[in-house]
């Protein structure tokens, strides 16, 4: 058996080497480091059975180096050395694998006893090394890359060996969030922190160009969902969440179903181009039935939607053009085309409306991008709302460039608007650029006005709403809330007795 020996102390060094019978005891050095980059790249070179590290050393600590050496699947046994008895870094080192923790100055017989120790358990894996084991450490991905295919042998395994057997499964699927950015992206196993002993709780795996992991058991499940809550409201910028997106398929009860888990988790990501913006993850209830899948974009849809548009611009409708490119929104979210005819079919779009208003407006100075700009920025957007936004930014120049509209227009269009999507998760920064307008200044006009905020208003409207609902007496509560657009019904009771004065149940009780 080989071990390998680093400290930044050269005197150490040698007292390491020669401290220890190591011939006696089976071992021979095969290695030394004064740095923790050396030490690394040279334990993951040499591959020795163990690793006796002192814990602070140049450019690397011990803790950083078992850290990233068991990040390589590196599998050998470590012993830190430390001058200093702290219990956290003790517990951070025993967290990475570290089989001892010794504190300087070095007792001959405690190393000794230690190495020992290393020895017969490093004896006693040989031993008990077979083939099944060796397969199961070379084939475990190739297993569950045949289970996420359906084409898995299930009578050339046992399950149980490869830690596979487990009531319940699910599968998550993780990428970059943003495709262009280079950096690395977080390890969404780490992020998990479920206890993962010989991949109980889960396997991660490499396959396809996707990051998979396979979630085995209620535990698991449960942890990831908690994860998901966290998360809820977005992830802040920066944080783990903010550099993955993550899809993940429906549980099954079975080795032979995790196969449409996988399935619902890859169809959800090829559909990850209509997500909402700062959306990182979706779940196998977002994907549609195959049956909604009744657009289609073809040429007569294409000259519908360019004509429409063309007659909101001239007419300086705002309020229309924002509905207009809401249902197609909607309706492009049910296509059953890919998302590259669904690009030039938008493109196409965009493309007519500029000929006929340069067409019609031939002496106004409009600033058109080229064609090949749009095309080149359309096939480039990662997401539809993207799209989107850039028509109704491109349609409120061209609004602005043939004539002129006042705040208090756009005020009234926005209100109508409300008054009919209050239903909605209506946000004003997500309003605003609909009509042409920067979230902060429209809101601002917005309270001048209204006397009042945008939320203030909105709330308004929804209690109103709830009012008749109320009085009709077919809903119960919790339906009603959710009719007007509050997914918390605690939160609509809250504001319904702020604005009304009483509860939901008292107001239905005094109309009655």
């Amino acid at each position: 058996m080989n071990v390998f020996i680093a400290d930044d102390e050269s005197y150490v060094l040698e007292g390491l080497k020669m401290i220890v019978d190591w011939k006696g005891l089976g071992f021979t050095i095969c290695g030394e480091a004064q740095n923790g980059e050396e030490a690394l790249n040279k334990i993951l070179k040499l591959q020795p059975d163990l690793i006796l590290l002192d814990i602070r050393m140049p450019k690397l600590t011990g803790i950083e180096i078992v850290k990233l050496a068991r990040e390589k699947q590196f599998a050998g046994k470590f012993i830190i050395i430390s001058g200093v008895s702290d219990f956290k870094y003790a517990q951070t080192a025993m967290r990475y694998g570290v089989d001892y923790y010794l504190t300087k100055p070095i007792d001959e017989d405690e190393l000794t006893n230690a190495v020992i120790s290393v020895r017969d358990d490093l004896r006693k894996e040989r031993k008990n090394t077979n083939t099944m084991l060796h397969y199961r450490e070379k084939a475990r991905d190739t297993i569950i890359q045949d289970l996420l295919t359906d084409n898995a042998d299930f009578l050339s395994f046992n399950p149980a060996d490869f830690h596979l057997n487990a009531p319940v499964y699910q599968v998550v699927v993780y990428e970059k969030y943003k495709q262009d950015d280079f950096h690395a992206i977080w390890s969404f196993a780490e992020l998990l922190r479920v206890t993962n002993k010989d991949n109980n709780s889960f396997d991660n795996i490499h396959f396809q160009e996707r990051d998979i992991i396979l979630l085995k058991g209620e535990f698991a499940i449960e942890h990831f969902k908690l994860f998901l809550r966290h998360y809820d409201k977005g992830p802040q910028k920066y944080s783990p969440l903010d550099s993955l997106f993550l899809t993940y398929g429906k549980k099954v009860y079975s080795l032979e179903n995790v196969h449409s888990s996988y399935e619902d988790a890859c169809n959800l990501l090829n559909r990850r181009f209509f997500c909402e913006q700062n959306q990182h993850f979706l779940s196998y209830e977002d994907l549609p039935d195959n049956k909604e899948f009744t657009y289609s974009v073809n040429s007569e849809e294409c000259k519908f939607y360019y004509q429409l548009f063309t007659d909101y611009i001239q007419s300086f409708n705002r309020r229309k053009m924002a509905e207009a490119l809401k249902e197609l929104e909607k309706k492009l979210y049910y296509s059953n085309d890919n998302i590259m005819d669904i690009k030039y079919f938008l493109a196409d779009i965009y493309l007519q409306v500029k000929q006929i208003i340069s067409h019609v407006y031939n002496t106004v100075d409009i600033p058109f991008p080229s064609n090949s700009a749009v095309i080149n920025l359309i096939e480039s957007k990662y997401y539809l709302y993207e799209i989107i936004l850039f028509f109704s930014e491109q349609f409120e120049i061209f609004m602005k460039a043939i004539g002129n509209s006042s705040s208090e227009g756009v005020l009234n269009d926005i209100l109508h608007y409300i008054n009919h999507n209050y239903r909605e998760n209506l946000k004003l920064e997500v309003i605003a650029p609909l009509f042409g307008y920067n979230s902060s200044y429209l809101g601002k006009i917005f309270t001048k006005k209204t006397g009042e905020s945008f939320n203030c208003y909105l709330d308004k409207v929804r209690i109103e709403k709830s009012c008749k609902l109320l009085m009709e007496d077919k809903l119960k509560v919790y339906e009603i809330a959710e009719q007007v657009g509050y997914k918390n019904v605690d939160y609509f009771h809250k504001k319904f007795k702020k604005i009304v004065g009483v509860s939901p149940a008292e107001y239905r009780k005094k109309q009655n």
